[in-house]
């Protein structure tokens, strides 16, 4: 165990939206029984991406004594998970992540996913 920054999930306030759930590069959050979920420590890098995402305010990051992250134990994790993977897709053309890059953004109130092409409508109206 060390001391580092781990993820947290407030699971009365996650409404199991999935949206912190395809930001993770590790595959550390998963939805379980409608609630968002570390799987793992080991899988968390504690960088908190997604943080900002989360419609609901339900993830912070903590320091404690955690395992350490394990880069190699996240990669195999992943390839795991690949077939049961959610794709993001761009809110406004509907493309998804394995057609075009998409970037999160915050509009209206929302935590939505926009694709390169729809984004300068969004900047210059």
């Amino acid at each position: 165990m060390v001391r580092r920054k781990i993820v947290r999930i407030n699971e009365d306030l996650c409404t199991g939206c999935g949206k912190c759930v395809v930001p993770c590069a590790e595959g550390a959050i998963a939805l379980v029984n409608g609630k968002a979920r570390i799987m793992s420590e080991e899988l968390c890098d504690g960088l908190g991406y997604c943080i900002g995402l989360c419609p609901a305010g339900a993830l912070s990051l903590e320091e404690r004594d955690a395992r350490e992250f394990d880069e190699g134990k996240a990669e195999a994790h992943l390839k795991r998970r690949r077939a049961k993977e959610i794709v993001a897709k761009c809110f406004k053309c509907g493309r998804s992540e394995e057609e075009v890059a998409v970037f999160p953004v915050r509009i209206q109130g929302k935590s939505e996913w926009v694709c390169a092409k729809c984004i300068p409508p969004l900047i210059h109206g």
